[in-house]
């Protein structure tokens, strides 16, 4: 993984008003600890930093003028509405040294014909050196027969990394696709539990109006009755 080198601003302002401030300007205020060393209270550029951690493992390396950081994020909060970052926890690592992470598993490839592909969990979790995390793992899932299964210890690992989870997590179940009947099934059944009433269909309307006109058609009418 290559490094995002950004530059990074001592903070000495705290607090929520001074927080505000720091936005305002398009920054972000964060915080670097671990490795050994006291907290450092940074501002780091907002679009530059938004743009780093398109990638959850990111490896910034944070340049404070007169020293440098390798980081990884620890904890990020964004804004609920807009999504722009508010503050970020960002791990000093060293190189070779190794973190535990949670890498995104992309599945390729195409199932067999007629199967639906049930992806259980989207990550594993993987003890890796810092300065070599993965972007993501892809998982092939060609051809794969109705009924397989794929675990965790079905992703391969690079050199230097070692999975945390436990190998039998399912990853991938691949089952039968639903028929059209069984589709219909599910949703009537769902409409039912939330007290949906369906309007009656053309075709449910004309088959109730045979059934009904064949019913008396084939009884006796009132008058002939009474004529016997």
């Amino acid at each position: 993984m290559a490094e995002i080198k950004i530059a990074a601003q001592t903070r000495t302002e705290f607090g929520k008003g001074a927080a505000r401030r720091i936005r305002r300007d398009d920054k972000v205020p964060a915080v670097l600890y671990g490795g050994g060393v006291d907290p450092v209270h940074v501002t780091l550029p907002g679009h530059a930093l938004m743009m780093a951690l398109k990638n959850s493992n990111a490896l910034l390396n944070i340049d404070m003028g007169d020293s440098h950081h390798l980081v990884i994020p620890k904890q990020v909060q964004r804004d609920p509405i807009r999504g722009f970052i508010e503050h970020a926890d960002l791990l000093i690592v060293r190189k070779g040294e190794k973190v535990t992470v949670d890498i995104p598993v992309h599945l390729i490839g195409e199932a067999a014909p007629g199967s639906m592909v049930m992806q259980e969990n989207n990550s594993v979790s993987v003890e890796a050196e810092a300065t070599a995390i993965p972007n993501f793992f892809e998982l092939s899932i060609e051809d794969l027969a109705i009924g397989s299964l794929l675990h965790a210890s079905d992703i391969e690992l690079p050199d230097g990394s070692e999975l945390n989870d436990d190998a039998e997590m399912l990853i991938v179940n691949i089952t039968a696709a639903p028929t059209e009947a069984e589709l219909d099934a599910e949703l009537e059944e769902a409409e039912a539990e939330a007290g949906i009433e369906r309007d009656e269909t053309d075709e449910e309307a004309a088959e109730a109006a045979s059934s009904e006109g064949g019913d008396d058609a084939s009884g006796d009418s009132p008058a002939s009755a009474d004529k016997e």
